[in-house]
């Protein structure tokens, strides 16, 4: 289910936020249910409630990336026709700002690559409620503009 955008009441973390956006991004429906699942409505009593962004396109994803609203971008490095990873390289070289990006990936051997494509983060597909949870707090309690861990 995608989120009606027009009537989203978005705020930062650090503002006393209402909601943080979370954009899911898989070619796999099943996939996209399974990240909404796994983070559920609040990661943590210390964060704003979440909002679900789901999208099934490279294109659409860039779209909404590109109105500066999303707090957390989740791709899925094995969507087609354009995997998490390219997506994840596309935006840190086509957009101004970019949010803390997970990238979801069958292989551990993958986690290189995810370093190269810009994301901030790499979790294990299928999907980890535990390891993903995890990694989505990790960063968004970051104060803005704080790098990743071995950054």
């Amino acid at each position: 289910m995608t989120t009606d955008t027009s009537a989203v009441q978005h705020a930062t973390p650090a503002s006393g936020a209402v909601s943080l956006r979370v954009l899911v991004y898989s070619s796999n429906a099943a996939t996209r249910a399974a990240v909404t699942a796994a983070l559920g409505e609040r990661l943590s009593p210390e964060l704003p409630l979440l909002e679900h962004v789901e999208i099934a396109t490279p294109a659409a994803a860039l779209a909404e990336l590109d109105t500066g609203t999303v707090d957390l971008a989740i791709l899925d490095g094995e969507a087609t026709p354009m995997g998490g990873l390219g997506l994840a390289k596309q935006m840190e070289d086509e957009l101004d700002s970019v949010p803390p990006t997970i990238v979801l990936t069958a292989r551990r051997d993958d986690a290189w690559l995810a370093k190269w494509s810009g994301a901030d983060a790499v979790a294990a597909l299928p999907v980890d409620p535990f390891e993903l949870g995890a990694t989505a707090i990790d960063l968004l309690s970051r104060p803005s503009g704080s790098p990743a861990p071995g950054a």
